[in-house]
């Protein structure tokens, strides 16, 4: 079987560090920002991008991610926006992509259609919100013909019976949500976050990344400590993007909140 551009990666990584995964609104403040942005953080040193499909009622974001994807939809942000940045960054990079969204974009888009646009682009998987593992199984199907991973999404309030589901519907790597809540809302234990990710590591027979709360070097350097496959950054990621007026001062601040991470990780 051919080895995908996401076990590549990973495979590269293990016992070495954890991933970096850098999570993106596409079109928060204008998609040519967003590709800007996104080639500024695989140039600094990310090992995975999530490209955000900004939607209108992301339950599961914070204000920080729901403001930009709210600004993003004004300002041309959409699926398919997304699939344009991610054929422009194939273009130049290996770096995996992965299609973070929402399900009703899919629906509207057409959850068919879906993962052979995904793959035509030159992304490696797709990662739904709020999609349970038994659900989707159109989207599915047709992701395993394209060979495009569907990640899957857990949480410390994940039971055995989900776990299982999500394991053998999942592929590519498991999204750990280290908090029960919202992105950005509030601040976890390594330790403890860690400890959970490393145990469904181990039953899942895939990388898990944390996310959630890391927008340090010093918490990226827990994260190495602690062993985990690989750590998500968004929130920190939209407000740096956030902090600057002008696309020059937005790589800017995105390539050095990345390198600061990258370094913290490298050890």
């Amino acid at each position: 079987m051919t080895i995908t551009n996401i076990e590549r990666t990973f495979q590269s990584l293990a016992r070495k560090r954890p991933a970096l995964v850098i999570y993106l609104c596409i079109g928060d403040p204008t998609v040519p920002d967003s590709l800007a942005c996104a080639e500024a953080a695989i140039e600094a040193g990310a090992d995975v991008l999530e490209l955000g499909v900004p939607f209108s009622d992301p339950t599961a974001d914070g204000h920080v991610i729901a403001a930009a994807a709210y600004r993003a939809i004004q300002n041309g942000g959409s699926l398919t926006a997304a699939l344009e940045v991610t054929r422009k960054l194939r273009e130049k990079h290996e770096t995996p992509i992965v299609v973070f969204t929402y399900y009703n974009p899919i629906l509207a888009f057409g959850e068919e259609r879906l993962p052979a646009a995904v793959r035509k682009a030159g992304g490696d998987a797709i990662l739904v919100v709020d999609l349970p593992p038994e659900e989707g199984q159109v989207l599915r199907h047709e992701a395993e013909a394209a060979e495009i991973a569907v990640i899957p999404l857990l949480a410390p309030t994940s039971d055995e019976s989900r776990e299982k589901e999500a394991f053998a519907k999942g592929s590519g790597f498991v999204y750990y949500v280290s908090i029960t809540g919202v992105t950005g809302a509030a601040t976890i234990s390594m330790g403890d976050a860690a400890d959970r990710a490393n145990a469904l590591r181990e039953r899942a027979g895939l990388p898990v990344v944390v996310g959630f709360g890391i927008d340090s070097g010093e918490k990226a350097k827990a994260a190495r400590a602690a062993g985990v496959s690989g750590i998500v950054v968004g929130t920190a990621i939209v407000k740096a993007i956030g902090s600057a007026n002008t696309t020059d001062g937005r790589v800017a601040a995105v390539k050095k909140l990345v390198t600061e991470l990258r370094t913290a990780l490298d050890g």
